[in-house]
């Protein structure tokens, strides 16, 4: 080990209190009758992601804060969260421009609470999030049939670090600044998928699409018809239709057998809800098949610039395939034979999503194929959806290069990263 580094494990750099590494309380005996609408955020696997992304500041159910002193597992920023059950290796830091001062960890998680002093936080969050360290916590896997970790593995987890602070916080420096400009596309994204939102709400929702003299169409006075099947007005001569019967080519995905290694770790992407959950573009997976384990469903091949659409678990979540792929059983795609029905359909299906929840409370727990492909479409006509594709077109591309560059980019930072931490390479 390079002099200026000492290995430590992560009780030695957590603070001296007898808090310091918590397990989460919050099981079975809490169920939904206790959230509300604010109060102390509860954190839960969707708050931790791999990437860019530290911790994920948003989508939280609530507890008041008289129930979060109960359970006494607060978080608070700087802290380091671990999953302990299901998805172990999965680990977050609550960053200092966190939008709430205090959290309250779930059940299924681990909080650590580090002595600033000895390790910046930074510094310790990329050591653990690391891929060597993710593997390191699955191998230390104490669960028979769940994954599971507890505390006396996450507290005699090593990590080698810099004896001198200055040396943690140039080695943050250099990655953070890559994770900086991962976040800026993300901003730069969100803005340009927000616009094309836009104008597709513009033309689709309110109908003030141009018409044949440029001018919106409903505040002009263009003609509205009833339809008896939406039990609502849409512009005339456009139609409505099954989903199949505006693109008839809907693949549901299938997983390989797991039992065979053999079907994995190849150069076939493999979609999951958590490859869509924020991406509008898949441009990377964190499952992928071999040519062996696709060949067993050949027929669920899906090609470039497919819609994936998650039916099952987690509903509604909707992106494009940007490379030929295969998906699980919880996403059906649309192959569309007329591309300008594709990017009006990725911002109907999301709109389709939300108005069923805000009707009944829920979205569908389990939607098969067959009530997908049913889902009821409004069809403009050609020429607008046309004249709508060569719009969005060029602001969808752009976030599609975007997104492609943060790739580049974290490949860089995963490539730097355990040469920063074992001396290869020297920061000035």
């Amino acid at each position: 080990m390079n002099s200026i580094f000492q290995t430590c494990t992560l009780s030695d750099i957590a603070c001296t209190s007898k808090k310091s590494i918590i397990s989460g309380p919050f099981g079975s005996d809490i169920g939904s009758r206790f959230f509300q609408k604010d109060g102390v955020p509860v954190i839960r696997g969707n708050n931790l992601s791999l990437g860019a992304a530290k911790f994920i500041d948003d989508g939280f159910v609530f507890i008041s804060k008289e129930k979060a002193e109960e359970l006494n597992a607060y978080a608070i920023r700087n802290d380091l969260i671990f999953t302990a059950a299901g998805t172990i290796g999965q680990v977050g830091l609550i960053e200092t421009k966190s939008r709430y001062s205090e959290y309250v960890i779930s059940n299924k998680q681990l909080r650590v609470r580090l002595d600033l002093n000895k390790v910046n936080p930074l510094y310790a969050y990329y050591w653990f999030s690391s891929p060597w360290m993710k593997k390191d916590i699955i191998n230390k896997n104490t669960g028979s049939t769940v994954p599971l970790i507890n505390l006396g593995v996450i507290r005699s987890l090593q990590i080698n670090i810099p004896k001198d602070r200055r040396i943690q916080d140039k080695i943050v420096a250099v990655l953070s600044s890559i994770d900086e400009k991962i976040e800026t596309n993300n901003k730069i994204n969100s803005t340009i998928e927000s616009l094309a939102k836009t104008i597709y709400d513009y033309w689709f929702v309110q109908f003030d699409f141009p018409d044949q003299n440029g001018k919106p169409y409903k505040s002009s006075g263009g003609k509205m018809v009833w339809n008896n099947l939406l039990k609502r007005k849409i512009p005339e001569g456009w139609e409505v239709k099954r989903l199949d019967l505006m693109e008839s080519e809907i693949i549901t995905g299938k997983t390989p057998s797991t039992i065979d290694p053999d079907n994995f770790n190849g150069d076939i992407p493999f979609i999951c809800i958590g490859d869509i959950r924020g991406n509008m573009h898949v441009t990377k997976t964190q499952i992928t098949l071999s040519k062996k384990g696709a060949d067993t469903h050949k027929a669920k091949f899906i090609p470039e610039g497919s819609i994936c659409v998650t039916c099952i678990a987690t509903p509604g979540l909707v992106g494009f395939a940007t490379k030929d792929s295969q998906t699980n059983q919880q996403i059906n795609s649309i192959v569309c034979e007329k591309l300008e029905n594709r990017y009006y359909l990725y911002f109907y299906l999301q709109d389709y999503f939300k108005r069923v929840k805000a009707k009944t409370g829920n979205t569908f727990a389990n939607m098969n194929k067959e009530d997908f492909s049913s889902i009821l479409t409004v069809q403009p006509t050609s020429a607008t959806l046309l004249h709508f594709a060569k719009i969005v077109t060029p602001l969808i591309q752009e976030c599609l290069v975007k997104s492609e560059e943060n790739n580049t980019l974290s490949e860089l930072r995963d490539w730097l990263l355990p040469m920063l931490m074992n001396g290869q390479v020297k920061v000035l």
